[in-house]
């Protein structure tokens, strides 16, 4: 089943598609697609042939009205760490719903590393989140999706959204 996400008439309207291939004895960042606020930093390589990206999103927060949708493959051999710099923040909404949807794919043989910040989401906010994983036969993943509701060391106490 695919998530599908309603067309608002306001707030930022954002898709990234990455895919990552095996060359030359490591992986590169073979497929970029970008429209909208979505981006990733150059990718490099710390030394172990995987490919390594941190997804950017400059307007630093979701509001009521977004769109955001992270689409992301490695193939066979290939080996990927998606990550991000920051916490995505889901701020109050004056009533539309942010959506945000991530949908990763693992070949038979490759590996995904799925390892963003966490998600901060303030009272008030109206926000589907959505992450699903493909797996193909012997594919490896990692990963984790954190929420944090409000900001207790800020005495904010998370009481709607």
């Amino acid at each position: 089943m695919v998530a599908v996400m309603p067309q608002q008439s306001s707030g930022w309207k954002a898709r990234l598609e990455l895919g990552f291939e095996p060359r030359a004895g490591r992986t590169v960042l073979a497929k970029r697609i970008q429209r909208g606020p979505l981006a990733v930093q150059r990718p490099f390589h710390p030394g172990d042939g995987a490919c390594h990206v941190y997804l950017l999103h400059p307007p630093g927060g979701v509001v009521g009205g977004d769109e955001l949708s992270v689409r992301a493959a490695a193939a066979a051999e290939a080996g990927a760490l998606i990550t991000t710099p920051g916490a995505t923040k889901f701020y109050r909404s004056a009533g539309p719903r942010a959506y945000m949807e991530q949908r990763l794919n693992v070949a038979d043989g490759g590996a995904l590393e799925w390892l963003p910040q966490e998600n901060i989401v303030f009272p008030g906010a109206l926000a589907d989140i959505r992450t699903r994983i493909d797996l193909k036969g012997q594919a490896g993943f990692i990963g984790w999706e954190t929420l944090c509701l409000g900001r207790p060391a800020a005495d904010e106490r998370f009481d709607a959204g």
